[in-house]
């Protein structure tokens, strides 16, 4: 469904944002009747809360929308966007003193508001229309609207219709549709082109494993982004139990969201080379799948011990990032849904970070809170090296003690950069698991609005 804004219409109603301090003085504003509509109704702009005023014909005449207060709104992105439900049908437009980043936060938690998943059930959209406010720049938003909606479909869709093969077809219609150009290589040629482990951790299932090669290019500096593409995850013969299982269909949610931000980048058509490289897998069991025990020679060379088939994603980012580094772009990011560490730190709501290059890193956390994107940066700590280094391979998949994982985590990523000059890793979870504003439960992005902020100065577009 597209989430958009509508054009200026003659008969929009005026769409008042209000917090608590200033309903007095806007209440002055308005005529007697409504002033006194508005008094009897007990509207205190609580954040979300919706009042229709009537006109002096009895239809509507305006509404207003409470911003509460400080408080509330440090606690609740997209407060604003909580009212697109509860408004009646129609077309409207704001009235607001907000500015810059809060007037955008609320124009995109709106255009977000009308997010269904709408695949296997009627899904109907909130009838409420915005015109959008002059001073926000509408093709932006709608980009960033429209790549986080491809996210969230991607995330929702459970694995009997999101394997492998069908999230290549995803990112097929996505370079078809910006004319970048796109190549797999799928099964047993993963062994010829040497991605021994995303073979290996995808080997079991009926459905071929794959790498996705997605490039697309405008001049300038080269961005590639590299998303885990788990589309189920079992745990291999380190079975999950049942209730681990349920939500591992999001366990691809790095590769959505790398597709998300990568369809926000070419809508906007940002100066830069980008490349979009996706391990796309299922972790399953049968009689030919990895073993714990077994040793696996990356791509990079190095050896890796298997301690546990269930960390699995990081095998397949590994040949995905040493491929990537082998053409030394200026930046590589990878996303995925790595551990269960991470939320542990940071729970589901932070996007946690790690970061090479300290510029890159205060680029991002600026970028974060100017986009309504919350990261939050974790350190490769070196000291902890030494727990990825088994005694007879060079690296460890899922080392023994059972702390510090999203730091071991991403200590083993950082093995395979060794020729780019900087590198990103987000450990995010992909999932919103409780209905917030503008943030159905189910499948979420994180990290992209923050990243597509950030690319200005980090790669100097």
């Amino acid at each position: 469904m597209p989430l958009t804004f509508v054009p200026p219409h003659e008969t929009s109603l005026p769409l008042h944002l209000v917090d608590r301090e200033g309903l007095d003085a806007l209440a002055e504003r308005l005529d007697p009747h409504q002033r006194a509509w508005v008094t009897a109704s007990g509207f205190a702009a609580d954040l979300g809360a919706v009042l229709m005023v009537p006109g002096h014909g009895g239809d509507h005449g305006l509404a207003l929308v409470g911003l509460g207060d400080d408080v509330a709104r440090a606690r609740t992105r997209f407060g604003f966007a909580k009212a697109r439900a509860a408004l009646p049908e129609g077309i409207y437009h704001l009235v607001t003193t907000l500015t810059g980043a809060e007037l955008d936060e609320a124009a995109l938690g709106w255009l977000l508001a009308g997010y269904r998943f709408g695949r296997y059930k009627d899904a109907p959209a909130p009838k409420a229309q915005l015109v959008a406010p002059p001073e926000v720049d509408v093709a932006r938003l709608e980009a960033i609207a429209a790549g986080e909606a491809l996210t969230r479909d991607l995330i929702n869709t459970p694995a009997c219709d999101m394997g492998p093969d069908e999230l290549e077809a995803a990112a097929r219609t996505l370079a078809g549709e910006f004319d970048a150009h796109i190549t797999v290589t799928e099964g047993d040629a993963l062994l010829a082109a040497n991605y021994p482990m995303i073979h290996a951790v995808g080997r079991a299932s009926t459905r071929a494993p794959r790498l996705i090669d997605m490039a697309w290019g405008n001049g300038g500096p080269r961005l590639t982004l590299v998303g885990k593409g788990v589309c189920f995850d079992t745990g291999g013969l380190n079975l999950k139990p049942g209730n681990s299982m349920a939500l591992m269909k999001k366990d691809m949610g790095g590769a959505a969201t790398v597709l998300g931000l990568a369809r926000m980048i070419m809508t906007l058509g940002l100066r830069l080379q980008l490349r979009v490289l996706i391990p796309a897998v299922e972790n399953a069991v049968s009689g030919n799948a990895f073993r714990p025990g077994d040793v696996l020679t990356s791509r990079k060379t190095l050896t890796v011990e298997i301690n546990n088939t269930d960390a699995e994603g990081r095998l397949v980012l590994a040949d995905a990032l040493a491929y990537a580094d082998e053409e030394k772009p200026d930046l590589i990011v990878s996303m995925a849904t790595l551990t269960g560490a991470a939320r542990v730190a940071v729970g589901p709501d932070l996007a946690p970070f790690y970061a090479t290059d300290g510029a890159v890193a205060d680029a991002l956390r600026d970028a974060a809170g100017k986009v309504a994107d919350p990261v939050w940066e974790m350190p490769f700590w070196a000291p902890y090296e030494a727990q990825i280094e088994p005694a007879i391979a060079d690296l460890d998949n899922a080392p023994a003690g059972g702390m510090a994982g999203s730091i071991t985590a991403a200590l083993f990523l950082r093995r395979f950069i060794t020729q780019s000059p900087s590198y990103v890793h987000f450990d995010i979870y992909g999932w919103q698991p409780e209905a917030a504003p503008a943030r159905p439960k189910g499948g979420v992005g994180q990290g992209a609005r923050a990243l597509l902020e950030a690319l200005p100065e980090v790669l100097g577009l």
